[in-house]
């Protein structure tokens, strides 16, 4: 059976709006979280979120722990919940990623560490430089 018979025989209407379902925007299946996630800036905005809730009821997902770190008091839940995905983020980060993606500032991947407030690329520079400067230190000192 063709898409245009299946059409033409069904003379069901949405019951949001009245009109032919092919003609409605409404989605039966559920909502289109997504289209509320259209800045990008490294996870799930607030309205995306709650989108996502409403046609995944029982879910348990939250957004981002926007808070700086000097802000949130040690041991609470939010900064369990910051510390946990930085840590899990810089392990796939690590494994997962090439050097390219992992260098660049608007791969997903950075973006929602910056997000989160985990380290950022220039912060991990910094410490790779230092790194290095000890490691050559360290091999003069042996010469």
């Amino acid at each position: 059976m063709r898409a245009t018979e299946f059409i033409t025989e069904s003379s069901e209407i949405c019951p949001h709006c009245g009109k032919n379902p092919c003609e409605c925007e409404h989605v039966d299946e559920g909502e289109n979280w997504s289209k509320h996630n259209n800045k990008r800036v490294g996870g799930m905005s607030k309205k995306s979120v709650a989108s996502y809730r409403r046609s995944h009821p029982g879910s348990k997902i939250q957004t981002a722990v926007t808070t700086k770190p000097s802000k949130l008091k040690k041991g609470s839940k939010a900064a369990k919940r910051r510390k946990s995905f930085c840590a899990r983020m810089k392990g796939m980060k690590k494994s997962r990623t090439s050097a390219k993606t992992a260098r660049d500032p608007n791969s997903n991947i950075n973006k929602s560490l910056r997000r989160w407030n985990c380290e950022s690329i220039e912060q991990m520079q910094e410490l790779l430089m230092l790194a290095e400067q000890m490691v050559a230190k360290a091999r003069k000192e042996k010469l």
